[in-house]
C-alpha cells in the first residue's frame, strides 16, 4: 500500500498538484469563506469522489480572523460555531463524507482542563451538536488544554461517556504529552479505539511544529500499528509561500512505507 493520502484547500492548483500522486484520500481544509459558497465545496468534492478518492473535510479553524471555541464567550462566535455545523453535516450527510472539527485550539477559554466548570461546559455543548448532527463529525484534539492529550478528564468525562469518535492528530497527542514517546504510547493504547481517523505528522514535541515524518521525535515504529489500518492523511506544514508543493508529505508516505513494525502482537 502506498498511503498517498493528502490535504489541500479548495485552490485549483493545490488540488492539480495533490491530483498528480493519484492519492487515496484527500482532506479538504476550508476557510470560512468556502461555507458561504457550499455549491463549490460540494463540487470539489464530486470531483474527487469522481476520481475514486476518498474525501473528508475540515472545518474552519478561525471566524473573523479569531481561532473558534466551542465555549466561546463571544456569542456571536457560538452561534458561527453551530451555523457552520450544520452548513458541514448538510454536505457530509449528501456526499457521505465526514468532517474534522476541533473543539477549540491551544489558547482559549478550553485551555485550564482542571476548571471542572469548563470540562463539563465543553462536554455539554459537544453534547448539542451531536444531538442535530451526530453522524458527521471527528473531533480532533489540540495541543492545550480541555480537548488535548494532556487533560486527564478526557476519555472518562467526554470521550467515552458520548462514545465521541475521534480524529488523533499524533503530532497535537505528543505534544501535549511534552514530548513522551511513552506517554504517547499509553494515550494511543486508551484512545485508539474511538479514532476513526488519523493525522499522521511528526513533532520535536515542544511546540506545533508540523514536520514531515522522521524530522521531528515521534516513534513511527511504535505509532505505526495504531494508524496503518485506518483512514489518515500526512498533515505537514507547507511553505507558506508555496503550498502547490505537497513534496513534504509524499516525503513522508515513502518514510511511512519503509518503518518496520514493532515485533509483537496487537489485538486491536
Amino acid at each position: 500500500m502506498s498511503y498517498i493520502r493528502l490535504k489541500t484547500g479548495l485552490n485549483a492548483d493545490q488540488i492539480k498538484d495533490r491530483m498528480k500522486y493519484d492519492p487515496e484520500i484527500i482532506e479538504l481544509h476550508l476557510a470560512e469563506d468556502s461555507l458561504y459558497q457550499p455549491e463549490m465545496v460540494v463540487q470539489c468534492i464530486q470531483l474527487l469522489k469522481s476520481k475514486g478518492i476518498r474525501v473528508y473535510l475540515h472545518h474552519p479553524m478561525k471566524y473573523k480572523g479569531q481561532y473558534l471555541d466551542i465555549i466561546s464567550s463571544n456569542q456571536d462566535m457560538r452561534h458561527h460555531y453551530d451555523w457552520s455545523c450544520k452548513v458541514l453535516a448538510e454536505i457530509c450527510k449528501q456526499e457521505e463524507i465526514k468532517c474534522v472539527i476541533h473543539c477549540h485550539y491551544k489558547d482559549s477559554e478550553c485551555t485550564d482542563y482542571s476548571n471542572p466548570t469548563k470540562r463539563k461546559e465543553i462536554r455539554k455543548r459537544i453534547e448539542q451538536v451531536l444531538g442535530i448532527y451526530n453522524e458527521s463529525f471527528l473531533w480532533e484534539d489540540t495541543t492545550r488544554g480541555i480537548f488535548s492529550a494532556e487533560n486527564p478528564f478526557l476519555l472518562s468525562e467526554i470521550v467515552e461517556p458520548l462514545n465521541l469518535p475521534l480524529n488523533i492528530d499524533i503530532s497535537h497527542s505528543f505534544i501535549a504529552l511534552k514530548g513522551d514517546n511513552g506517554r504517547l504510547e499509553e494515550h494511543l493504547e486508551k484512545f485508539h479505539t474511538f479514532a476513526r481517523y488519523f493525522h499522521v505528522v511528526d513533532s520535536m514535541g515542544v511546540v506545533h511544529d508540523a514536520l514531515p515524518l522522521g524530522k521531528g521525535r515521534i516513534n513511527w515504529r511504535m505509532v505505526k500499528p495504531y494508524v496503518k489500518d485506518k483512514d489518515f492523511i500526512f498533515e505537514i506544514d507547507l511553505n507558506s509561500s508555496n503550498f502547490t508543493d505537497c513534496t513534504p508529505m509524499i516525503i513522508s508516505a515513502d518514510y511511512f512505507n519503509g518503518i518496520e513494525e514493532k515485533n509483537e502482537n496487537y489485538f486491536f
